[in-house]
Formats: structure tokens, C-alpha cells, sequence
């Protein structure tokens, strides 16, 4: 059980001297730049679904 607690008391340690944690304003640039990339990726995905729905829809109403 030792080795438990001692586990826990140099996560401790680690989090709170050795880490070093991103400033407020990196962190928001970082933020910025994730929900841009997620907003391109979301039309991305957004017009092949569209693209392949017309294809689909053409291509059935073709057979009719």
C-alpha cells in the first residue's frame, strides 16, 4: 500500500513543479485554433455528404 501512496505524492509533485502548464492566452490562441480547424473540417464533411446525397438521389432517379 506503500507504493500506492508514495505513487500519489510524485504525481503531486510532478503536476505542480515539474509540468509546465500553457498561459491563459496561449490557451485560448490553442482554443481559437481548434475550433477553427473543427469548423473547416465540419464543412468539409458537410459538402462531400451533400456531394454524395445529389449523386445518389441522381443516380436513383435515373433508374426509374
Amino acid at each position: 500500500m506503500a507504493s500506492v501512496s508514495e505513487y500519489i505524492k510524485e504525481s503531486y509533485i510532478e503536476l505542480t513543479q515539474k509540468v509546465t502548464w500553457p498561459t491563459w492566452r496561449e490557451l485560448q490562441n490553442s482554443a481559437v485554433l481548434v475550433l477553427i480547424a473543427a469548423f473547416i473540417i465540419a464543412i468539409i464533411i458537410m459538402v462531400m455528404d451533400q456531394s454524395i446525397n445529389f449523386l445518389v438521389k441522381y443516380f436513383y432517379s435515373s433508374l426509374t
